[in-house]
């Protein structure tokens, strides 16, 4: 008997609801009609129970009626309890506490600094310091700029050090691209646009934009979803627009496309994108327009041309490292060279991706860079390019050791999203963000008011470059462009650290290409041999470990 009763425990509460129904519908008829209201709200638990039981969805419900939803209301809502009763400061998922907390204090313009000494445990392995100088510096102007464009270039962009990575509208509400635009235009750095192309919110704010053409050409297609350079022209010679992004891959997402089902296209996203309503937009995993190195080299001149000469560089994620080294040989045999190059980290993303491209597919955004920032220099072309750098770069210090590693400037999405008010509920894909960012839902966008968060986006930013200016001046630097691996320190293990040369050294100019091969550095001449300029495929198809050459003594 205590068996069964066990057994069926789980109806325990369906049980008591029904039981309550009954007791308070009597009570009802014969002692107060107030009591109606109760049984009014058990009955429908008592039906929702009873529906459990014959639904065929949800094992969990069918065995625990009505009290099975609490499972789900808790599912629903685990983000947020982590972030306000679990998380620790220093929990990184995907942004610590502390971090979130910074951005938002820079931001609102209130006290950043923290007593009581670090929380890091500066003894374990992967903790990263800077080395400070005995004769530091006083910087007064922060507003550090950095120019953009090579010698094929017309319309040079003197950018900030710090800008908006790839949001597009669709992807953000109106108000937050219309803060995020108007924080740029007060101060004084850029926006880009993401694949999404320019809506009528950057346009508003009026702050310089980055337009980025990917592979469904956004602004500038045809009805068949081909490039049109005459729509491209009219884009790109918008006063706003600054430089062209070319996206080969994100970090989110690289190698995959994506698809914006049509139910979730308004007028004004359709208008941006130059896209019919009632039909799914599709973004192609690759481009159309070109399928080998040189082939992109070409078009990346053609839209320098249709530009009329502005900035155009291109985008990508790290992926097979032979495919970025066909793309510079390309460089070298067109003479094209595009003025800039992103490196987007796989640490990266504010779109929605599939788990395992989010987790495993792609390189992380330091190793990414040193391998970009060295393969221009092993080419002999790294002064004709500048280098940009985008992945989870939020504090000063972080803008630093990218520096450090090759960049010339830094990116960030969720840094400035956060300074918008995002809390990382991490329900961007579901059109219910809870602060109005990631939503098209125009009662839930209604929370953001425009003129704070766009003074807030310009605080976060100007105060994140005093920070960095503080950083470049305690190592003793002018200018935080001067940073080199050597100004950090890494540690590999409980009790052994690194000079940043020692992990991320920058390697000797032209050494792919001229002089004397190095036998520390077989393995990148070997996967030089293996790239070309004509085509992205693989000479032959490896097997068994990398073959590295063997250099000559």
């Amino acid at each position: 008997m205590v068996t069964i009763m066990l057994s069926y425990q789980r109806y325990a509460v369906l049980t008591c609801v029904a039981l309550l129904t009954i007791a308070s519908f009597i009570g009802a008829v014969f002692y107060s009609e107030w009591l109606l209201i109760i049984t009014a709200v058990s009955s429908s638990l008592l039906g929702l129970g009873v529906y459990d039981i014959f639904q065929s969805k949800h094992a969990i419900l069918r065995n625990y009626p009505i009290i099975g939803h609490m499972r789900f209301i808790l599912e629903s809502i685990r983000p947020e309890l982590r972030q306000y009763i679990i998380e620790g400061d220093r929990d990184e998922e995907p942004f610590s506490r502390e971090i979130r907390g910074l951005v938002y204090q820079r931001a609102k313009g209130v006290e950043d600094k923290r007593p009581f000494g670090t929380i890091e445990n500066v003894y374990s392995s992967g903790y990263a310091w800077l080395t400070h100088s005995a004769v530091p510096m006083v910087i007064k102007d922060t507003d550090f700029r950095v120019r953009i464009g090579g010698s094929a270039c017309k319309q040079p962009y003197d950018a900030s050090l710090y800008n908006i990575s790839a949001m597009s509208f669709g992807a953000l509400s109106a108000n937050a691209i219309l803060a995020l635009n108007k924080g740029a235009k007060i101060g004084g750095f850029a926006h880009d646009t993401g694949e999404g192309s320019i809506s009528r919110y950057h346009r508003e704010g009026g702050g310089d934009l980055i337009y980025q053409v990917a592979s469904g050409y956004f602004g500038c297609r045809n009805d068949d979803g081909t490039f049109s350079p005459e729509k491209f022209a009219v884009q790109a010679a918008d006063p706003q627009v600054k430089m062209i992004e070319l996206k080969i891959s994100q970090g989110a997402k690289p190698g995959h496309g994506g698809m914006l089902p049509a139910k979730k296209i308004s007028p004004e996203i359709a208008e941006a994108r130059g896209i019919p309503m009632g039909k799914d937009c599709i973004s192609p995993p690759a481009h159309n327009t070109f399928s080998t190195p040189i082939g992109m080299m070409k078009f990346i001149g053609q839209l320098r041309e249709l530009s009329g000469g502005k900035p155009v560089g291109f985008k990508l994620c790290i992926g097979h490292r032979r495919e970025f080294m066909s793309m510079v040989k390309a460089m070298l045999k067109t003479g094209i060279y595009p003025d800039f190059i992103v490196v987007d980290g796989k640490e990266g993303g504010t779109g929605a991706a599939p788990l395992e491209f989010a987790n495993r597919v792609g390189m992380p955004m330091l190793e990414g860079l040193t391998f970009v920032h060295n393969t221009l220099r092993g080419a002999g072309i790294r002064h004709e390019i500048k280098i940009g750098a985008a992945g989870k770069i939020v504090s000063a210090f972080d803008i630093a050791r990218t520096f450090a590693l090759g960049a010339d400037w830094c990116n960030s999405a969720r840094g400035f999203m956060f300074a918008v008010g995002c809390i990382q509920a991490q329900s961007c894909h579901t059109n219910t963000c809870p602060v109005g960012i990631a939503t098209q839902d125009p009662l839930r966008q209604r929370a953001i008011d425009v003129g704070d968060k766009s003074n807030r986006v310009a605080r976060f930013h100007r105060n994140t470059m005093h920070a960095l200016g503080e950083l470049a001046g305690a190592a003793g630097l002018s200018d935080p462009r001067d940073f080199m691996p050597y100004h950090f320190m890494f540690r590999q293990k409980d009790n052994e650290f690194l000079d940043g040369n020692e992990v991320y050294p920058y390697l000797p100019n032209g050494f792919l290409v001229s002089g004397p091969e190095i036998e520390e550095l077989s393995d990148w001449y070997s996967r030089w041999d293996r790239a070309s300029a004509e085509t992205f495929a693989p000479p032959e198809i490896p097997h068994g470990p990398f073959m590295r050459r063997k250099i000559a003594a």
